[in-house]
């Protein structure tokens, strides 16, 4: 016979996964299964435990046991940045992602603060600047619902966006078409971009700003923006709950011989 406790996991699990507890909804409080005859607070406890340990919630202090999204955004490869999406309407690439997904959106679920701060090592070297040298860190937490799913830190020299709205802190995107769309209204139309991906353990302060469950891996993004004259126009760096996205790469198959035949 199954211990109690995980009798209730099993229960509370069918209840997830029938839908009645939705994604980005909060269990109800130990407390309260206790008084509703479910068990001891040691038994609730340690069903709310286990259901963490399968994946299907997420329990931080603060925030309460959250049932998790199941199924995983997907994040864009080339297709997120598409100058139709941001150049011609206004579906900035976090946005472009929740459309591909078939997910709701909020502009205001991305949050952002600006300051002018002095360039790390990398953000130097992506740049071309001295370490130390004054830059602009727009750095973004974006959320599905309630719920984070990743932060993104762009970096920008001073004399490419000061007085845009890149430097303006107000939540959501940088008006209609965002960043990008900022850039190239000053001059500066993105062309090509770099982006490395790695996965690692994540800071303690990453664990409580992403709400992450323990033992959940991050991802790490860093992203170079260039024009086309090969001006850096963005470095940014990108901390992403890797079970809260499935990265989508759609390309074209280069073939660098056959390029070098048609140039001869």
């Amino acid at each position: 016979m199954a211990p109690k406790w995980r009798e209730l996991a099993d229960r509370l699990a069918e209840r997830i996964r029938s839908g009645e507890y939705e994604p980005g909804k909060q269990l109800p409080q130990i407390r309260q299964l206790v008084e509703e005859g479910e068990g001891s607070k040691a038994t609730v406890h340690a069903a709310y435990k286990a259901l963490e340990a399968e994946g299907l919630v997420t329990s931080t202090r603060g925030h309460g046991t959250v049932v998790r999204q199941q199924v995983p955004l997907k994040r864009l490869g080339t297709a997120r940045y598409d100058k139709a999406k941001w150049r011609d309407g206004d579906e900035v690439a976090f946005i472009a992602d929740r459309v591909a997904s078939g997910r709701a959106y909020r502009r205001n679920e991305q949050t952002q603060s600006v300051s002018l701060v002095d360039a790390p090592p990398a953000v130097a070297a992506a740049h071309g600047l001295d370490v130390g040298a004054p830059v602009y860190a727009r750095a973004r937490l974006v959320k599905e619902g309630d719920q984070p799913t990743h932060t993104l830190t762009s970096y920008y020299r001073p004399e490419h966006v000061e007085g845009t709205r890149l430097v303006d802190p107000t939540p959501g995107p940088a008006g209609k078409g965002g960043g990008f769309r900022v850039l190239y209204d000053a001059g500066y139309e993105i062309d090509h971009m770099k982006e490395s991906l790695f996965a690692r353990t994540p800071t303690a302060d990453e664990v409580k700003l992403l709400q992450l469950p323990p033992g959940e891996p991050v991802v790490e993004l860093h992203r170079t923006t260039y024009t086309a004259d090969g001006t850096v126009v963005e470095f940014a760096v990108g901390i992403h709950a890797a079970s809260r996205f499935a990265w989508e790469y759609d390309f074209k198959v280069p073939d660098s011989a056959k390029d070098r035949n048609d140039q001869q």
